[in-house]
């Protein structure tokens, strides 16, 4: 596993990929809270006083390799819901700022439960923030109600969860750009990025076209348990190629881009191809 330094209040905060998502020093962080120059004592005099965190530590905290200058060792690591869990038991000052804002966080998906409305404003929200323009933001939002039509549909139809789910997306990627998703993601250059807040107008489109005929033809045809489903995602995501192909042939453009917004927001992206 590949060490990675992230930035916590100008601190250096080690983290490692466990099962597929980060792990962070808790070392590192009970440092950076603290200034403790000696983190276990510190952390076993928090947890005398919260009896919750010391019974699960060993559940929330494991020992993980971390590769330093001098080689590799073993840190103590939690995920970020561990991490937050700690941070919530930390006595510091500099602690505060994040139990203020773990409160807020909790007060505002408590509201969504009840209006959930404003789950969807909060998410137009945060593109705006990141630079999206309100063209894009509303086809990446219809795109994400019509991206889980599919998986609701293969639920219901016999397809056991995950990886299977994942088989039938690149299925339909693969007949509708080409690509699976992990290849259009190494042709975007990304890495654990989401590759929909990375495609553009046209990609979300056709992403669209492939999951909305998939969902249609497997309730049309009845299809049930994984291989009828599978041939059903070829189907759509061959509609979805073939409309892309038409377009290409009449354009003379290319639909699949190696386009990221990594470096530049797609709001100035999108402007710089108007002025072309």
């Amino acid at each position: 596993m590949e060490r990675i330094a992230v930035v916590f209040k100008n601190e250096e905060i080690r983290r490692t990929l466990h099962n597929n998502e980060w792990w962070f020093s808790v070392d590192d962080i009970v440092e950076a809270l603290t200034n403790s120059s000696n983190c276990t004592d510190y952390i076993k005099e928090f947890c005398k006083h919260d009896q919750e965190l010391s019974r699960d530590w060993g559940e929330i905290v494991i020992p993980l390799w971390i590769g330093d200058p001098g080689g590799k060792q073993k840190v103590n690591c939690a995920s970020i819901e561990g991490i937050f869990r700690i941070i919530q038991s930390i006595p510091s000052p500099k602690a505060e700022p994040y139990k203020r804002w773990l409160a807020k966080v909790g007060s505002d998906r408590v509201q969504e439960i009840l209006h959930p409305e404003l789950a969807t404003k909060r998410t137009k929200a945060i593109y705006r923030a990141n630079g999206y323009s309100e063209a894009w933001i509303e086809k990446r939002m219809r795109g994400i109600a019509v991206q889980a039509e599919p998986t609701d549909e293969w639920q219901n139809r016999g397809v056991n969860g995950e990886p299977e789910y994942a088989i039938l997306t690149a299925e339909i990627s693969k007949a509708a750009f080409g690509l699976t998703p992990s290849e259009y993601k190494e042709l975007k250059g990304l890495e654990r990025e989401n590759l929909r807040d990375h495609m553009t107008d046209l990609e979300l489109i056709f992403s669209m076209l492939g999951e909305a005929a998939t969902t249609e033809i497997a309730r049309r045809q009845d299809a049930q348990g994984f291989g009828e489903n599978k041939t059903a995602a070829r189907k759509g995501g061959r509609i979805a190629g073939e409309a892309r192909g038409k377009l290409e042939n009449e354009t003379g453009s290319k639909v699949v881009s190696s386009e990221n917004y990594l470096t530049e927001p797609e709001s100035r992206m999108r402007l710089k191809d108007t002025k072309k």
